[in-house]
């Protein structure tokens, strides 16, 4: 398994995959996500100076699961963190390890680049994805996250 930064300049056929793995999530998740937006979003982070960065896990060729995340300023923080949009793996590769190895890299590349910490948002019935962020030095911050739909 290969775990690496995706370019800026990715080609289209590395875009397309993501979009398919991602839209596996956005299935999963019931969210309405057309396959064009996912794409177009998908290109907007892949620019140059978006703030955000894909990380991906491949194996054989297929991407198999994906990291994806924003650069943020704190003031608490006191500089720049990582805000963990998402964290996804295909369904027949979880349990091996994928989802650890992504957030591995992840937090490594975040100490080469000098940010401050990293932040996610998970469901709180999901034991898996707590027991790795835990095993990882990840702890719990409560609060309740607000929204609104421009």
């Amino acid at each position: 398994m290969n775990v690496y930064q995706v370019p800026k300049n990715a080609d289209t056929d590395t875009r397309v995959a993501l979009m398919n793995l991602m839209m596996e999530q956005m299935n999963a998740l019931g969210g309405p996500v057309t396959e064009e937006d996912l794409l177009k979003t998908i290109d907007v982070a892949l620019t140059d100076h978006s703030g955000a960065e894909f990380f991906v896990a491949e194996h054989q060729g297929d991407i198999i699961g994906c990291a994806f995340f924003n650069i943020g300023i704190s003031l608490e923080k006191g500089g720049r963190y990582i805000w963990l949009n998402d964290l996804y793996v295909k369904r027949d590769e979880r349990q091996k390890g994928v989802a650890k190895r992504l957030l591995l890299k992840v937090l490594y590349w975040a100490e080469q680049e000098g940010l401050q910490g990293i932040e996610l948002e998970t469901g709180v019935n999901n034991a898996a994805t707590k027991k790795l962020y835990n095993s990882l030095g990840f702890y719990d911050i409560i609060s309740k996250r607000y929204g609104r739909t421009l």
